[in-house]
């Protein structure tokens, strides 16, 4: 009789183990790691940024520099908020040393990964990452509102020499007009963040997007990233 209430003791307890588990696999999983906020994670970029004005002696600037992103120290944000310190360095080449440019401040609250650029609180995605989901990148900003959404998620991507396995584009604006052209993405990588920029905010004639009158243009390329 002992042994059958021994064996009946361990089918209830492999029983609830079992179910623990499926609920433990069928929580949700929300990929906060998109936007890591690892302390010494750093992104190194390739830019190439270029600045249009047909008013200008100089009508289309063109230059290129690297820039590096790094997580800090907690800090208080502009909203009292705990977040973390990104900080901005940037070098003409890798043959150059980083200089500081920004201290910046990051977080992720209320399942939104928020960056407060220049007192600018950004919300650059939000959680968890679904085809469906649309947010307003500038809820809390003085910026246009606009629409931002999830064109592919949890796909691969190749940038240069780096292969990431897992990554989300963020469309940010698509928009062609008698006068404007603007195309803005984002790609994260998991595990990483930010791994490339596509920026064109400008000021056209008559559709044609070659008779540019003013404007900008930003492209980041990651080509290095890791634990410092």
């Amino acid at each position: 009789m002992k042994m059958v209430r021994l064996y009946i003791s361990l089918l209830v307890l492999l029983i609830v183990a079992v179910v623990s588990c499926k609920k433990q696999d069928a929580a949700p999983q929300f990929h906060y790691d998109y936007f890591d906020l690892t302390q010494g994670r750093y992104i190194d970029y390739d830019v190439m940024e270029i600045n249009h004005d047909v008013d200008q002696a100089i009508e289309h600037d063109t230059s290129y520099y690297q820039l590096r992103t790094l997580i800090g120290d907690t800090a208080i944000d502009n909203q009292g908020r705990i977040a973390r310190k990104f900080f901005r360095y940037t070098r003409p080449n890798s043959a150059g040393t980083w200089v500081l440019s920004d201290v910046w401040t990051a977080l992720i609250t209320e399942n939104r990964a928020e960056l407060i650029e220049e007192n600018q609180r950004i919300i650059k995605l939000v959680f968890a990452p679904t085809i469906s989901k649309e947010w307003n990148p500038n809820a809390f900003n003085m910026y246009n509102e606009m629409t931002s959404y999830y064109r592919d998620i949890h796909e691969s991507q190749t940038f240069g020499a780096l292969f990431f396995d897992s990554a989300l584009v963020v469309e940010q604006e698509d928009f062609f007009s008698l006068v404007d052209k603007k195309r803005k993405y984002e790609v994260y990588a998991k595990g990483i963040g930010l791994v490339h920029k596509y920026y064109k905010d400008l000021t056209i004639s008559n559709f044609d997007t070659l008779n540019i009158q003013k404007g900008q243009e930003l492209f980041y390329t990651c080509f290095a990233y890791g634990i410092q």
